[in-house]
């Protein structure tokens, strides 16, 4: 059960010490630790070659040097088939690679409703998004938006928040402070076991928006507007704030935690300082595992600091699965949802009273900290050279800064001392009104998103069988994704409507190549 008081008051509470951090000058940021990672500190000389390998490139004339290996040492061959996100890194140990198997089959595992004769299977809802990890990140890929009316194969759902009450925003003043709404709380679910009432049915509605470009080309985009239908516990909160999300695609991601706070904090410029337009800033969020503020690094907002807690956010959220720091066992149910917290759950006295325990938790952790990233592809071909030099030149790496290095970690952890290739700064950005769903999180104001990083962007269409981009799939195509920038991003995106027509295209390409 989710008393709402109780988290209104948790926000109170544990909000205070992350969002009183105003910029990268104040002390408080030099207390934010990696508590999830075991950290071996970097030598003098090891900070020189990281400073050096990666210092803004000059030469744009042939590949760089390890550029094809995206995951440094995890790196995977590149497959053309649906598959090529769901191999498993490249360095893992023998014992890793079964940990990986087994986490896999967790992963994929279908959830069944309270009580079952599988008792390791039951527990789903009685709310939920979908029934398995798989059924929305299918093949580990992205998900996508309905496309129609009757469409329920999607992997999309609705965020939901209002704003908290005044004495609560005074107290954690410089933050975008927001509840749960009363009724349906932070998530919105479109699915419920027998008996149950789902909570809307996400409805997608589009307008078409014609982009004249360079060339006498012409880019049709659309607009879509969000509509929570058919709400099955009454109305949302007349304040509420709806914000769509897709799947997002799962690969490198535990080499994305092990890239140091520290020099993704160095790269914030919240008063854009150097006047360079881009002010991107940092994402601090409460860590329930280590019971101390940690740089945010996943979600479309950056509202998570670790796999670990995206997954037991997951679970919770989207299937409606008690564990270790989610342990409802009617997940998103509130206090308003009676028949929703009384109904029976699957917790098993075996794992602690709860759905999936420490260890499930930890294999399927595990399972999307190890996804491969697959090689680059094509990086000599001349198209895709003089692309890498356009996506310089139009300013796209500023923001999705293309390579870093990630911590030395203790013992065989696959993610130690990698030169990996993201293209990501995983900072908060301005994107722009067109982008704006106009709802906080954290220290994400409604028009600023997570930079999304940009690897194994060009096998989309082979994995999910579809191009569909951005927090909520409006974009068909990677051009219509970069058409629909603004912001911080304005600059760049008006320097592709202007270029010309093979220069365009030869971004689309290099893109394509990642």
């Amino acid at each position: 059960m989710r008393p709402v008081s109780a988290l209104l008051s948790c926000l109170l509470v544990l909000a205070v010490p992350v969002l009183t951090l105003a910029g990268p000058d104040d002390a408080p940021w030099a207390n934010l630790r990696d508590a999830h990672l075991s950290i071996i500190p970097r030598t003098d000389d090891e900070r020189a070659r990281v400073a050096k390998i990666t210092a803004p490139p000059t030469d744009f004339a042939a590949p760089w040097t390890f550029e094809e290996n995206a995951g440094g040492a995890q790196t995977v061959r590149a497959r053309d088939t649906a598959d090529a996100f769901s191999q498993p890194a490249a360095n893992l140990s023998f014992e890793q690679e079964l940990d990986f198997r087994v986490g896999n089959g967790m992963f994929r595992r279908i959830w069944v409703s309270a009580p079952a004769s599988t008792l390791a299977s039951d527990g789903l809802g009685p709310l939920y998004n979908a029934r398995s990890c798989q059924r929305c990140h299918i093949k580990d890929g992205r998900g996508h938006p309905p496309e129609g009316p009757d469409d329920t194969a999607v992997s999309m759902f609705l965020r939901v928040s209002i704003p908290a009450p005044d004495a609560i925003a005074r107290y954690i003043a410089g933050t975008h402070a927001t509840a749960p709404d009363p009724t349906y709380g932070t998530q919105l679910q479109d699915f419920s076991l027998p008996g149950h009432a789902p909570e809307y049915r996400l409805r997608v509605d589009y307008d078409d928006v014609e982009v004249p470009l360079s060339g006498g080309e012409v880019a049709m985009l659309r607009r879509p507007t969000y509509t929570a239908a058919d709400l099955g516990y009454g109305p949302l909160h007349p304040d509420a704030m709806l914000s769509p999300r897709i799947a997002p695609q799962m690969i490198g991601m535990g080499l994305l935690e092990a890239i140091p706070t520290a020099e993704i904090i160095a790269r914030a410029d919240p008063d854009d300082a150097d006047g360079d337009g881009i002010s991107g800033k940092a994402q601090v969020v409460w860590s329930d595992a280590h019971d101390a503020p940690m740089l945010g690094r996943f979600g479309h907002k950056a509202g998570n600091p670790s796999v670990l807690e995206q997954t037991a956010s997951a679970f919770a959220g989207d299937i409606g699965i008690s564990n270790p720091l989610h342990p409802a066992g009617s997940g998103e149910c509130t206090d308003l949802q009676t028949d929703c917290t009384a109904a029976r759950h699957g917790g098993d006295a075996e794992q602690g009273g709860l759905e999936i325990d420490s260890a499930g938790m930890d294999l399927v952790t595990f399972y999307s900290q190890t996804l491969a990233v697959p090689a680059r592809r094509d990086v000599g071909d001349p198209q895709v050279l003089h692309g890498r030099r356009v996506f310089f030149d139009s300013g796209c790496a500023a923001c999705h800064q293309p390579n870093h290095v990630t911590h030395r970690l203790e013992g065989e952890d696959p993610a130690s001392f990698q030169l990996i290739w993201p293209y990501t700064d995983l900072l908060l950005h301005d994107m722009g009104p067109d982008l704006a769903d106009n709802r906080p999180e954290g220290r994400a104001d409604g028009r600023e998103w997570r930079t999304a990083p940009l690897w194994g962007i060009g096998l989309t269409q082979a994995v999910s069988g579809h191009t569909q981009f951005l927090h909520d799939g409006r974009a068909r195509s990677l051009l219509e994704a970069v058409l629909w920038h603004g912001g911080e991003a304005q600059a760049a995106r008006d320097a592709v409507v202007a270029m010309p027509p093979e220069d365009r295209a030869a971004l689309i390409r290099f893109l394509e190549s990642l």
